[in-house]
């Protein structure tokens, strides 16, 4: 049994949407008729990614790793780390206060800065994180604006701004504590001039998200396979015991990863889950 982990933005879907390729969809059911588990490993939180659910996966790790849920009604919670609210208002004040976007992350919802589609309207191609919410931004994920916020407990913040000292002051703060997450634009494309990524604490990562699920489910890291497109899947590419990144994705990650496979929009996962004999 192979335990099979996938990123969605990028790599199971094109950025932002909800409908895989159903060469992905035939591959992902034929590996779990096999006898391997399938799990979404994604920076989405649970409110983002169960439009994804109803093609059945094994469980999934969300929030990049801050909440965890694996069965078949997705209710064995493994893992469950939100930030405390005190982090997340201090990281919302200081990155406000510097000119920076922000979108917070629920169990059960996420919310953004209003103007946050105006600043994206001006950005270019090429990222797979800008196009996610650019998209989110036009109802595909149900991103509400940051006024209608409740309250709920908080486990990621994305991040938009133009330029990086904008986050120097809250990485005086919550550097101890957090990983800022920055996303690689390639050298020379349109959107260069945005930078965006995710605060993530580092007191959880998809690799241990990875390593959690295997233990639960008695299965050696060398039977576990990763699949990821951008840096915010690094730890998760250096955990499993073999690592894809797609052709759409980073160059950095493609350099580190065991294999690159096809961009999602060629049937990049069928191609791989044949050629790894997993269906």
């Amino acid at each position: 049994m192979k335990l099979i982990f996938l990123d969605i933005d990028g790599t199971l879907t094109m950025p932002g949407e909800n409908t895989p390729p159903q060469s992905a969809v035939d591959a992902i059911a034929k590996a779990r008729a096999k006898g391997n588990k399938v799990f979404l490993c994604t920076g989405r939180n649970p409110d983002m990614l169960r439009p994804l659910l109803r093609y059945q996966f094994d469980g999934f790790i969300s929030c990049a790793g801050g909440y965890i849920a694996v069965g078949e009604k997705y209710d064995d919670i493994l893992y469950d780390h939100p930030m405390t609210d005190e982090q997340r208002d201090t990281a919302l004040k200081l990155l406000h206060d510097s000119g920076v976007f922000c979108t917070i992350e629920a169990e059960k919802g996420s919310w953004g800065d209003e103007n946050l589609g105006d600043f994206l309207k001006g950005q270019g191609e090429g990222n797979s994180e800008i196009e996610r919410w650019r998209k989110a931004l036009s109802s595909n994920l149900g991103i509400k604006p940051m006024s209608e916020y409740d309250g709920s407990p908080v486990y990621k913040v994305v991040i938009m701004c133009q330029k990086m000292e904008q986050l120097d002051e809250a990485k005086k703060a919550l550097g101890n504590d957090f990983n800022f997450v920055m996303q690689e634009v390639k050298v020379g494309s349109s959107s260069s001039h945005c930078i965006n990524g995710e605060i993530i604490n580092k007191q959880f990562n998809k690799g241990l998200g990875v390593k959690i699920i295997a233990k639960k489910y008695n299965t050696d890291i060398k039977d576990t396979i990763g699949f990821g497109d951008s840096m915010n899947d690094l730890e998760m590419i250096q955990t499993v015991g073999f690592s894809v990144c797609m052709a759409n994705g980073s160059e950095t990650l493609q350099k580190l990863s065991d294999m690159v496979c096809p961009a999602v929009s060629e049937d990049g996962l069928a191609k791989a889950f044949a050629n790894l004999q997993l269906v």
